[in-house]
């Protein structure tokens, strides 16, 4: 091997080393995308799951992918399946193809858009109704590269017996078995027998749509397989793109492979890979948060969330909720909640999908509130359209069991004995927190159902109870509704239900704040704390001194927040409504 081969072979690998670090550290960044994944993806155990899948064509695949992504439960072993297939991929691709040299380096942009596709999902993870998507895509990939190999192994007189078989199997591979047909085709000089092949692709959808689909839309039947993603509020076109990619990818490889032997292709391969996935991939760290909360909570691991709000400093709804039930459970709540910040700040979402609590952990956090059978009616809503996945046959188990019906308890988890590592899955034991807050749900409706502004307006009404748990919570989401006619009740009901005891740190500040903006709505005296007098006093006059013409609102509350973040009085003139900044945009502050 002379010098310059040495070179290129030395590029080759030093660019597939390259690459596959790169994939390595996107797996290992996305392991709680890929936990969240198994967590929110539909597998049931039974026929009547499969044939529901059969009666569309690639429901084969997605089957097959519905049963893999289970391993997701350890990320690490899904990230490994999942890598040896796209392993397989590149190796088969190369022999498929006839790719020799540099020129196999090709096969990394099909790796590349195989793994744009699993990070670039975004908010869609919750509401997505495309059953095996996280394996199918590759594993329908890696077959058919397996049935080019083959047909390319037998003469070429054989090749109309592979695009008839290619038309016969196109309800299990959908899109991919006309991919096949197109590169085979591609892949050698013209003839008659390509002249079939193509004629036979531009029928394969009419006909079976005619003679085996009609149930079913034209377009499902021509895309079949090809992940898009529509619901009837929204549509996302941009993540189909990988896809597109990869089908233009495998159909200028047969033709462009041959001028594609240089020794720099290896190194432009692996950067426009790596360019691909980094310009379509979605992370945010509230949407790593978010999922490790929402996993943390299933378990009742209230101090590991505690310890996830601390380190965040611009909460979402979601975690603002989880937060305060944690708190709930491990003490504190009127203490500590806004010094780790009730506001509740926008999501991070480029895409036009409306995300809301309602589609991340509603179900869990109105369990966890006592409201369990509108923990039930959201959890049906839910996995009709995305599917009984773990997640909501978890908490409907736990919902029947604070229901008390045995039945339905051993009905959910029978379901879930079958996934793979849910063997000995019990629902934990219903708290006596839950119990309580089970008994001051009121019937009547006292909001807009399934919104955060539903569970404050609700939880701030329960001013009644004799119950601490209850009557802590009626006074912090009277609190943070910051309706001074709440907020009275519930406080002459907290002193009474935690009498001799100490009077909390942000109650003091609410108490203070109502008491000096409507003095003479003076409900009760209650003493506080001198330290915390003086602040509030200082409080005002920080603010006096930031306050000037020209000067936004949002600007004002921004640059008072380090300071006086922590406290009641920031949340309630700053923090309640987060507005998006954009630019000089926002409400000018009159004093």
């Amino acid at each position: 091997m002379n010098n310059k081969a040495k070179v290129s072979v030395a590029i080759l690998y030093g660019s597939l080393m390259a690459f596959i670090a790169f994939v390595i550290y996107i797996l290992y960044v996305n392991q709680e995308v890929f936990y969240t994944a198994h967590d929110r993806s539909e597998f049931l155990f039974g026929a009547s799951f499969f044939h529901t899948l059969m009666q569309k064509p690639f429901g084969l695949m997605q089957y097959v992918g519905a049963w893999l992504t289970q391993l997701f439960y350890h990320p690490v072993v899904g990230s490994a399946v999942l890598a040896a297939i796209w392993v397989l991929i590149f190796i088969v691709g190369a022999k498929a193809f006839r790719l020799q040299g540099s020129a196999s380096a090709l096969m990394l942009l099909p790796v590349a858009c195989l793994l744009t596709s699993v990070v670039d999902l975004g908010y869609w993870i919750y509401i997505s109704t495309i059953r095996g998507y996280w394996f199918s895509q590759s594993v329908a990939y890696l077959i058919m590269l397996l049935l080019l190999w083959a047909a390319r192994q037998t003469p070429r007189k054989w090749h109309l017996v592979w695009y008839l078989f290619a038309f016969c199997i196109y309800p299990v591979l959908g899109w991919f078995a006309m991919l096949f047909v197109l590169c085979l085709a591609l892949c050698e000089k013209p003839t008659w027998r390509e002249l079939v092949g193509i004629v036979l692709l531009l029928f394969t959808t009419s006909i079976w749509h005619t003679q085996f689909y009609s149930n079913l839309r034209i377009d499902d039947v021509v895309f079949a397989g090809l992940p898009r993603f529509i619901i009837p509020s929204d549509s996302s076109e941009h993540l189909s793109i990988p896809f597109w990619v990869l089908a233009a990818v495998s159909v200028l490889i047969p033709i462009c492979s041959r001028y594609l032997t240089k020794w720099f292709v290896p190194v432009l391969c692996a950067v426009a890979g790596i360019v691909f996935t980094l310009s379509l991939k979605f992370y945010d760290k509230n949407y790593i948060d978010e999922m490790r909360m929402v996993r943390y909570a299933e378990s009742d691991n209230w101090q590991e969330i505690l310890h996830l709000a601390e380190d965040n400093k611009q909460p979402t709804t979601t975690m603002v909720f989880l937060k305060n039930i944690a708190l709930m459970n491990t003490g504190g709540l009127l203490d500590r909640s806004f010094k780790m910040d009730n506001s509740c700040y926008p999501l991070y979402n480029p895409d036009s999908l409306h995300v809301t609590l309602l589609d991340i952990a509603s179900p869990l956090v109105y369990y966890n509130y006592g409201m369990t059978n509108e923990a039930i009616r959201l959890n049906f809503e839910n996995a009709i359209q995305a599917g009984f996945s773990p997640f909501y046959l978890k908490v409907l188990s736990r919902c029947a069991l604070a229901s008390g019906d045995q039945e339905l308890v051993k009905r959910y988890t029978t379901q879930l004995h079958h996934h793979l590592f849910y063997d000995d899955w019990q629902p934990a034991p219903v708290t006596e927190k839950v119990r309580e807050l089970e008994k001051a749900f009121p019937d009547e409706l006292t909001g807009v159902e399934n919104s955060d502004s539903y569970i404050v307006n609700t939880i701030s009404l329960w001013s009644d109870s004799v119950s601490k748990t209850v009557s802590e919570q009626a006074l912090l989401y009277s609190m943070l509704r910051c309706d001074s006619r709440r907020f009275w009740q519930s406080l002459r009901n907290y002193v009474k239900t935690h009498m001799d005891e100490e009077f909390p740190r942000h109650a003091q500040e609410a108490y203070i704040l109502f008491m000096d903006k409507a003095p003479e709505q003076k409900r009760m005296m209650l003493p506080v704390e001198q330290d915390i007098y003086e602040r509030y006093k200082r409080f005002w006059k920080d603010l006096k001194s930031q306050v000037r013409p020209g000067i936004t609102f949002e600007h004002v509350g921004e640059g008072m927040r380090k300071e006086w973040g922590d406290t009641y009085w920031w949340y309630n003139i700053f923090g309640k409504k987060i507005p998006v900044i954009n630019g000089n945009i926002g409400h000018e502050v009159h004093s």
